[in-house]
């Protein structure tokens, strides 16, 4: 199952409120933000994972998805600026 992110009715940033530890059952409950990469969509984080696993080479990441270096520096400069604008 995946982890909602936003709210289905305003599309505002949800925000976890309990978790559960499946071995002990043992629950904390809260209200706490999320980590700004759980903010991020799926696509997002798997650009992210592959950054990471292509030793930060956007130019390997390009080879990969068969685009240009520009291409995908302009998906990586537009992942930065999202982020900046979730850190805030």
């Amino acid at each position: 199952m995946k982890l909602p992110i936003v709210c289905p009715s305003c599309d505002h940033t949800l925000n976890v409120s309990q978790m559960k530890c499946p071995n002990c059952t043992t629950e904390v409950s809260g209200d706490y933000e999320l980590p700004v990469i759980l903010k991020l969509n799926r696509d997002e984080q798997e650009f992210i994972l592959n950054f990471f696993l292509s030793s930060g080479s956007i130019k390997e990441m390009a080879k990969q998805a068969d685009l240009s270096y520009p291409t995908m520096r302009n998906k990586m400069d537009d992942l930065i600026q999202k982020i900046d604008v979730l850190k805030n």
